[in-house]
Order: C-alpha cells, then structure tokens, then sequence
C-alpha cells in the first residue's frame, strides 16, 4: 500500500508545482519520447538478463504492491509452526516426521499453515533440513553450513533481479538524453518552419530528458530499493528458520528452540517471549492423532 500511496505522491508533487507555475500538461504528453525511452529500456533488460531473472522480476514487482509480510503476525505463525514440529518430532521421535518432511502437503502437521505450504522456497528449506537429519551421519554443526550455503546461493540468485532492475533505473536518464538528442534532430531539420511549430519540437525534446529522470529517481530507482530490502528482510527469515532448526537439532527442548529462532527476529517485528508461548500452548505441540487417541 505503501509504494501506491508514495507513486501517486510523487506524480501528484511533480504535476501540481507544474500547474502552480501555470505549465500545461498537454505539453508533456509526447507519445514518441515515451515510445523512445520505454522501449529501448524493456529492450536493455531482455538484452542484460535470463528468462529466469525476467520471471522472477515479475513476480517480484508483484511482491511491492503487496508490501512485506514479514510482520509480528507472521512470525507468530511460524514460531507455532516450528513448535508443533518440534513437539511432533520429540514426542513421536524424529523418524516418524519423515514422512511429513516428503509429501508435506499430504501431511496433518503442514495443513495446518497452508500459508507455509505456499512459501516453496521455505517449505524445501526445511524439509530438506530434515529429511538430512533423518538420514543420518549428518552432525548439527555440518547442517549449519549447508543451511548458510543454501541461503547464499538464494541470495544471489535474488539479487541478480534487484541489479538488472537498478540497471534500468541507472540507464533511464541517459535514454532521456536519447531520446531528447532525437528531438533536436527533428527540430533541426525543422528549421525555417513557424516559431511556433520549432518552440513545440524543441520542448518535445526536453520532455524526454524529464521523462528519463523521473522514471529513474522517481520510480524505478525507488522500487529497485523496495526490492532489495524485501530481499533482506527474507534473509533475515531464513535465518530465523535456521536458528530454531539447529537449536532444535542440537536437542534443545521445543519451547526452547522456537526461543532462539525468536531472537533471530528484528526487534521491530520480533513478538514478545510471553506472546509467543502463549501462542505456542495454545495452538501447536498437537501430535497427529494424539488428540483423538486422548479422546478415546
């Protein structure tokens, strides 16, 4: 919500101090130089970057509109989640999640946070983490480092869209400047015509210079930002993962375990400890089919 409000800000900002100096925004509608500066931009993209980038940008973008979902909420959800897991995998022994950690979408204990089922990327992360551990010959300190490999090779990955994004936004003022080197040849080989007619060419040519910066400091750059820092706040996720899992596989108790992922939260999100094992007692530690054997 907010990228929508700051966009509409901006071109509110630009467009309103223009008609308070009594500008005239017919002026600055230049298809052409939109056409210019747009295309050759699209253009430097599919040159620079892979499908696979491409892809991953697009969804990205989708991801600034939303906003970030790393929130309190969410974390409360997780902490719950890795808490049922350790509960489940304490109680039942950690052979018995094997089956949960390879079809996890046919599994009680994952149905139970459909949201993390939707998360793939995280979903893999700790499963694989698991099925691992499950295996065998695998010490807790040797998962550490695959779980930090796995997230540096993420990372980069990740970035990899961030920088062709910022490249555009790099790129788009000297396109402006194309774009308004263009306007001048056609205002040159316009010489001789009305005043008039010359005045309306050579402002076409100087719209494509504005055109060019706006879009680079004032949206593009912008969203390029917005995603870098989602990118870090994922990080920042993974690593809260990671923390309870080692925890956890160390054989610390599961309150205990879900504790030290919660200090792996930032503290601008990070729930406090007492609503965390509230949250945790009253919704997770349920072994599947524990509850109807009790009832039994």
């Amino acid at each position: 919500m907010l990228p929508i409000i700051g966009i509409v800000l901006v071109i509110a900002g630009i467009l309103g101090g223009f008609l308070m100096e009594h500008g005239n925004l017919l002026v600055l509608l230049q298809p052409g130089e939109l056409v210019i500066i747009g295309g050759a931009a699209i253009g430097t993209v599919l040159i620079a970057n892979p499908l696979g980038t491409l892809i991953r940008l697009a969804k990205a973008l989708g991801g600034v509109i939303k906003g970030s979902k790393y929130t309190e909420a969410f974390y409360l959800s997780n902490l719950a989640m890795l808490y049922d897991i350790f509960q489940y995998a304490r109680k039942a022994g950690l052979a018995k999640l094997e089956g949960d950690v390879d079809k996890p979408k046919e599994s009680e204990l994952f149905k139970k946070y459909p949201k993390f089922l939707a998360d793939h990327h995280a979903l893999d992360f700790l499963c694989d983490t698991f099925r691992t551990s499950i295996s065998g010959g695998v010490e807790p300190f040797d998962l550490d480092q695959l779980m930090e490999i796995d997230m540096e090779v993420s990372h980069s990955e990740d970035s990899q869209y961030v920088s062709a994004l910022s490249t555009v936004a790099d790129a788009l003022p000297g396109l402006g400047i194309v774009a308004a080197v263009l306007g001048i040849v056609v205002t040159m080989g316009a010489l001789g015509g009305p005043p008039e007619e010359l005045g309306k060419k050579v402002a076409a040519a100087l719209v494509g210079t504005f055109i060019g910066i706006l879009l680079c400091y004032g949206f593009v750059g912008p969203i390029s930002t917005n995603l870098a820092n989602l990118n870090t706040s994922a990080g920042v996720y993974f690593q809260f993962l990671r923390t309870a899992l080692i925890a956890s596989l160390k054989g610390a108790a599961p309150l205990t375990a879900v504790e030290f992922g919660r200090r792996a939260i930032p503290p601008s999100v990070r729930p406090s400890f007492e609503k965390m094992e509230a949250t945790c007692r009253s919704g997770g530690g349920t072994v599947p089919g524990e509850a109807s054997a009790k009832a039994a």
